[in-house]
């Protein structure tokens, strides 16, 4: 059996690898692409790909389906994870207010501060007052009973 083969020129590679890198330029228009499809990305790929089908061989309804079902759970996920980072936040938030009264170490740097807390700030990065000075409550190393 004869076998056909194809090599490119080195010089034949480099003007494919340039033409894609034009062409890549020109339809991103100086976006980033992004490694991971959210929810308008893969709508709008869905929407792409129903509009430019091929009306004597339409999408199967399994295909359609799989689809939907796939941006469902894409959407579940992501709302899921946006939960589970607004439940970080409060357990950060009650561990940061918890502390209140209480004895803490915090490194500053190279510098290891102690004192008590005295007031706690609410929010995503809660911060607390010791020795007059509001630190990051992540800088926190210890905490002790009074």
């Amino acid at each position: 059996m004869n076998e056909l083969r194809f090599e490119m020129s080195p010089q034949e590679r480099t003007a494919r690898a340039l033409e894609a890198d034009r062409l890549n330029k020109q339809l991103f228009n100086g976006k980033t692409p992004v490694k991971d499809l959210g929810k308008d990305e893969f709508l709008t790929l869905l929407l792409a790909q129903l509009s430019h089908q091929d009306p004597t061989a339409p999408m199967e309804d399994r295909e359609f389906i799989s689809q939907m079902a796939q941006l469902n759970t894409l959407q579940q996920m992501t709302s899921m994870a946006n939960d589970f980072s607004r439940l970080a936040e409060l357990f950060t938030q009650s561990e940061a207010a918890s502390s209140l009264g209480k004895s803490v170490e915090l490194n500053e740097g190279d510098k290891v501060v102690q004192g008590t807390v005295k007031a706690v700030s609410r929010g995503g990065k809660p911060e607390i007052l010791v020795n007059g000075t509001y630190y990051p409550w992540e800088e926190v190393t210890k905490v002790f009973e009074e």
